[in-house]
């Protein structure tokens, strides 16, 4: 591999039926146990016991017809903090975050993409799409009734999460970014041109290497969390799909949808933190298109987390919860 294509690798390696905003005991419990669909695998239950920094209950929801897990902690009547992983990662990407915000007494929900996770896993790479993405994540939080919500997006979160709120604005009140984009058919720079290539590459073999390239830096019990999911490369599909699906050329299907959700982000007056890293090749600049145009940016507290690569939320955790605390804090 050369040297750069290792650079890059490494900056990577990183009770009652209704409350108001909580799905019923019933429905979870229907969820749970709700069918496997045809073409589909699910991840056995006993992968996920005992990794490291991971005790958190699972929740299901039937999203399409795909069982999705989600964690929800914290008290349940508070405002919601929806956290949204992306590639090639899953809600173990927020294990650091999740106690100390929920902690300061909000409601954290980090749900697993479909294709990832403790998420139901299509085998066919063309069950992906980013609508398909975007609709998953809006049924999520129609289904929870989800109001008043601080989303906190990073990588294919950020593209998915951007959306849903464009899409669902009057359910959303502040947006931090870390790490993120929401590209609209153009290149989004050399970083994230080499990593493409790379995901190409993988996605010839039929496998990626998951757990080293997200948490080798962490030790061999961080590389098994981000490796739970994931049995064979059978369950793949979704890691593998995704980064061709990013819209950076002006023919990408989901282009024009990405350009309505700017429209709207240009006339968006509530709170909008970035907080980027420094040491992210893949979205590095892309903040500087939210802090021009977007007006919910202006006089909020944007930060650069130092000493953390793409997967801040793995380099940087703790710091990352305390930004989100103080900004929610500082825009009640």
């Amino acid at each position: 591999m050369k040297p750069v294509m290792i650079a890059l690798v490494a900056s990577l390696a990183v009770v009652v039926p209704v409350l108001a905003g909580c799905a019923s005991p019933q429905v979870m419990a229907d969820a749970a146990s709700l069918p496997l669909r045809a073409e589909t695998l699910r991840t056995p239950d006993e992968r996920f016991a005992n990794l490291q920094g991971w005790s958190f209950k699972p929740h299901y929801a039937d999203v399409a017809g795909y069982r999705m897990q989600y964690v929800d902690e914290g008290p349940r009547n508070a405002a919601p903090v929806l956290m949204l992983h992306g590639e090639p990662t899953w809600g173990y990407l927020y294990r650091k975050m999740i106690p100390p915000v929920a902690g300061a007494g909000h409601r954290v929900i980090v749900p697993d993409l479909i294709g990832f996770g403790r998420s139901d896993k299509p085998l066919a790479m063309d069950a992906h799409s980013y609508k398909f993405h975007v609709d998953a994540i809006s049924e999520l939080i129609r289904e929870l009734d989800l109001r008043n919500i601080t989303l906190v997006c990073q990588d294919w979160g950020s593209l998915i999460g951007l959306r849903v709120a464009a899409e669902n604005p009057d359910r959303f009140a502040r947006i931090l970014l870390a790490n993120g984009a929401l590209p609209e058919g153009a290149s989004m720079g050399p970083g994230f041109e080499g990593w493409n290539r790379m995901a190409a590459g993988f996605r010839a073999s039929g496998d990626m290497p998951v757990g080293q390239m997200v948490g080798r830096q962490q030790g061999p019990d961080v590389v098994a969390g981000y490796d739970a999911p994931f049995p064979d490369k059978s369950y793949k599909a979704g890691p593998l799909i995704m980064p061709a699906l990013v819209p950076v050329t002006p023919e990408d299907p989901a282009v024009p949808a990405n350009q309505r959700a700017w429209e709207v982000f240009k006339t968006w007056r509530k709170p909008f933190l970035t907080a980027f890293s420094d040491g992210d090749p893949v979205t590095r600049g892309q903040d500087k298109k939210f802090l021009e145009l977007v007006p919910g940016t202006k006089d909020q507290k944007h930060i650069t987390i130092k000493g953390a690569g793409h997967f801040l939320q793995e380099d940087k955790g703790e710091e990352l919860a305390a930004v989100v605390i103080q900004f929610i804090k500082d825009n009640p």
